[in-house]
């Protein structure tokens, strides 16, 4: 682990404030966000995209209007390329692989051992689901929900805000 950051709590709903999740305790709801900023500077979204990315997109908004910093978080288990480059508030999870040139923007998920491959760039506000292989030089336009292991064949383009359903195969 890198250590680089100290939980201090979770933002929830109103109902579970001084409850335990995740062994965390809730010190408040989105509409604390801004009297917490007095004391935290840093914050992370860790909903995810299910249907939409509504709420994580309004989530980082709002984060990012108050003035929190939204770190880039990095499973110790994932490797990414000293040539890759990320925006704020990216998430890469568990035994992922980012390989050399790729560019992941804002906001994104890359999740449980997708690959991204050389020069591949995923847009802000997307997400690339567990087992999913992007291929090399392949573009995913912002706001794009990337299913469960599909794939992308190399120097391909997918539309921004579309999704891509567990287990497609991108061969055009």
């Amino acid at each position: 682990m890198e250590n680089k950051y100290t939980i201090a709590g979770i933002i929830d709903k109103k109902e579970l404030f001084d409850k335990e999740v995740l062994n965390y305790k809730v010190i408040g709801c989105d509409d604390d966000l801004e009297m917490l900023f007095k004391t935290y500077k840093y914050a992370i979204i860790t909903v995810g995209q299910i249907k939409s990315n509504t709420t994580r997109v309004k989530l980082f908004n709002k984060l990012k209007t108050i003035g929190y910093k939204l770190p880039i978080i990095i499973s110790p288990l994932a490797y990414v390329s000293k040539f890759a480059s990320m925006d704020e508030g990216v998430v890469i999870m568990h035994n992922v692989i980012v390989n050399v040139n790729a560019k992941i923007g804002q906001n994104c998920i890359i999740n449980t051992k997708a690959l991204i491959e050389h020069d591949a760039i995923i847009e802000k506000h997307s997400h690339i689901s567990t087992g999913a292989t992007i291929n090399g030089g392949s573009v995913i336009k912002e706001n794009t929900f990337f299913g469960s292991h599909a794939m992308i064949k190399e120097y391909t383009e997918i539309k921004a805000n579309s999704i891509i359903k567990a287990g497609s195969n991108i061969l055009t």
